[in-house]
């Protein structure tokens, strides 16, 4: 027991030892692919989307249930006093009452209506068409917040790592800078200038780190994680190799085709037509088949043993103070401004494609060009520091040169992942984004 005693805290200060010596456990990293297996698997859009999906086949359901017979099982057990046969009250359906136990059943079958019922099935039908694109409408949007929010980040630590590397240099040149002023060989005017440009590449980092912070946070977001994604986490994606269509044309055919959003616009539209044309059918009659049959085994004299009937019922509307041919109007008007709002749609859906192009397409020329920039930019800072070194510029056209570097780097680094985000954004607007 004593030996036990002595090793347990030795044995437990070694095992905490080894705990704080244990190097840290990498981040899992996180592609874009994982992102949006992510988004797609916890966030609540999609979920909300899903239900109302399967909220819209049910009352696909309900409205066909119409065609089935409706049958109804009923039992009833009737005591009377010995002076009452007879209720006068209006409250019932038969005023003559006797001592008697039944049960039955009922049966009601629509035979016609003209079609009332199979607009109103099929506009349900289209509503739930409607459903399922928005399923596929959310799921698109939120695929494109994802990769807009994933490459926005990575764009943002490219920016910070120039900005970083720019606020190291400066910080290096201010400190050679003042060590000539001090001894006399440069002005105490170029020692401010350099420390301002320090002061104003802090500001740069500080800008970048917000970016990255805010990029991070909404990217959490999206993924459905309460552990905010860190820096480590991120791939660098590479840019897209997939050929660049060339023209935006035969885009705007494809997304006419196949866009989520115009497809539940269109599904809308048909269900308006199918709601006018059962509102104009609800002027007509309405016939229905009806039976009834059962069993009385505790019964009056006035009662059978068993009792059985059927009949065929017609209702045919004759007035209603202009109800149904305000509803018929009502429902026509909405399917002419759903046609309205279809064309609207198309009209807009073509216009974005065409545009999503021409950005895409411009975004992918930046990547040459800010590259071309970059090196002419490093070139020309190279010869501005060998020059100052020599002193023969002054500090101003150095932080002119260092200057254009750094703007030639941000525009870089922004225009790799803005082509991939416009590439995105194409693709989203032709309904190819699933």
């Amino acid at each position: 027991m004593n030996a036990r005693r002595l090793l347990y805290p030795l044995a437990t200060a070694l095992a905490l030892t080894m705990a704080v010596r244990a190097p840290a456990q990498p981040a899992t990293p996180l592609s874009l692919a994982d992102a949006r297996a992510l988004a797609l698997r916890s966030h609540p859009s999609i979920t909300m989307a899903e239900l109302g999906a399967l909220v819209a086949k049910e009352v696909t359901t309900e409205n066909n249930a119409a065609f089935y017979p409706l049958i109804t099982a009923n039992a009833a057990a009737v005591g009377v006093g010995e002076t009452v046969t007879r209720i006068s009250s209006a409250g019932l359906d038969n005023s003559q009452i006797y001592n008697h136990v039944g049960a039955g059943a009922t049966v009601r079958q629509l035979l016609l209506d003209f079609g009332r019922t199979s607009n109103l099935t099929a506009a349900a039908r289209s509503q739930a068409r409607a459903a399922d694109a928005n399923v596929l409408a959310v799921r698109a949007q939120l695929l494109l917040a994802v990769d807009d929010t994933y490459f926005g980040a990575l764009e943002a630590r490219a920016v910070l790592m120039v900005a970083n590397t720019t606020l190291k240099n400066r910080q290096l040149l201010s400190d050679q800078v003042a060590g000539l002023a001090k001894n006399q060989l440069r002005s105490d005017l170029d020692a401010r200038i350099a420390a301002t440009a320090v002061d104003e590449a802090r500001l740069l980092v500080d800008k970048a780190d917000d970016d990255w912070q805010s990029a991070l946070a909404t990217l959490t977001s999206l993924v459905g994680r309460r552990a905010l994604v860190t820096a480590g986490q991120l791939v660098d994606e590479p840019t897209s190799t997939a050929p660049f269509p060339a023209d935006a044309e035969a885009l705007a055919d494809l997304a006419l085709q196949q866009r989520p959003e115009l497809l539940r616009q269109r599904a809308v539209r048909d269900a308006a037509h199918n709601v006018a044309s059962a509102a104009a059918e609800a002027r007509l009659p309405v016939i229905s088949a009806l039976a009834a049959a059962g069993v009385v085994p505790v019964r009056d004299d006035h009662f059978q043993q068993n009792y059985a009937a059927a009949g065929v019922n017609v209702s045919v509307p004759l007035f209603a103070g202009g109800l149904y041919q305000a509803r018929q109007r009502e429902a026509e008007l909405e399917a002419g401004a759903a046609d309205a709002a279809v064309l609207e749609a198309e009209l807009n859906l073509v216009r974005d494609v065409r545009l999503a192009w021409l950005e895409a397409d411009h975004a992918r020329a930046r990547i040459a060009l800010t590259a071309s920039l970059l090196a002419n930019a490093g070139a020309a800072l190279d010869l501005a520091q060998a020059r100052f070194a020599q002193g023969l510029i002054s500090i101003v056209e150095l932080n002119q040169a260092e200057l254009s570097q750094v703007s030639a780097a941000i525009a870089n680094a922004n225009a790799k992942y803005d082509f991939q985000i416009r590439r995105d954004l194409l693709d989203y607007q032709t309904g190819s984004l699933r």
